[in-house]
């Protein structure tokens, strides 16, 4: 038998495997709700963020439904003639692209508040004018966002980070990205994420640059955060918490990065 190329799986998707399984096997019945994701985490020895991109995954692909206020449930979901279920989601884990762009766009807005000319720093508030007016016509104002960290990008004269910048965003369009966002993205946290960008602008504009580090590191982490709100009430006192099964529990653990998602 020739040999399989040998591909490294990332971590939500370890996971969502996992989960997969017992769905596929009945061990979480049709309309029932699955643990919530502090239990989860804790069973499986990974970090919550991890577990919130495995469910977003097992949403995507119909296994599951998010409902806001009350947890996780288990889908009736189409299957091929082997019993299996949707094709699986390999897109990046959208709460790690946000801490890789928290890494990487900290230190080049420290960059920019060194080097940004004055018509530059224009650039940057004319594109959160885009924002607010993408947010007043009920839009999601991504255009005018993309324009800002691109224009951040653009002021280190480095074609590589620049083309990086502009993929990590671009990620927002994947399936697991736009899942996340059709559950926590509202008028409210756009608009605390406008007057985020203000004071980048603002820290910028002072020349500051340990400022623009803090205040864009304040940013992705606040939009980390947004994007990892309870979105169900825990457990009630007395309830049980449920388990996975021993063979599956502790599986991932050994690959975890509990820092970063």
């Amino acid at each position: 038998m020739p040999l399989q190329t040998i591909e490294p799986r990332r971590l939500y998707r370890q996971i969502a495997d996992q989960l997969r399984v017992l769905i596929e096997r009945s061990e979480f019945a049709v309309g029932s709700r699955l643990p919530p994701e502090r239990d989860l985490a804790q069973q499986l020895g990974v970090s919550r963020p991890s577990v919130r991109e495995a469910l977003i995954a097992l949403e995507v692909e119909g296994l599951v439904e998010v409902r806001m206020g009350s947890g996780v449930y288990v889908r009736d979901c189409v299957r091929d003639v082997d019993g299996r279920a949707t094709p699986q989601v390999t897109a990046e884990g959208p709460l790690e692209i946000i801490r890789a762009r928290q890494l990487i766009e900290a230190e080049l807005a420290a960059y920019a508040a060194r080097h940004m000319k004055k018509a530059q720093v224009a650039g940057l508030r004319e594109a959160v004018q885009l924002m607010e007016v993408e947010a007043a016509s009920g839009h999601t104002p991504t255009q005018g966002d993309r324009l800002f960290h691109t224009r951040i990008a653009e002021a280190c004269d480095n074609s590589v980070l620049l083309r990086l910048v502009t993929q990590l965003f671009d990620e927002r369009r994947n399936p697991l990205f736009a899942q996340l966002g059709s559950h926590f993205e509202t008028a409210t946290s756009w608009a605390a994420a406008i007057a985020e960008h203000r004071r980048v602008i603002d820290a910028i504009a002072a020349r500051s640059a340990t400022a623009a580090r803090v205040a864009m590191s304040a940013h992705l982490s606040n939009s980390h955060d947004r994007f990892t709100a309870n979105w169900a009430a825990t457990r009630s006192p007395g309830e049980p918490s449920s388990a996975l099964p021993a063979a599956v529990r502790a599986a991932p653990s050994r690959t975890s990065a509990k820092g970063f998602a």
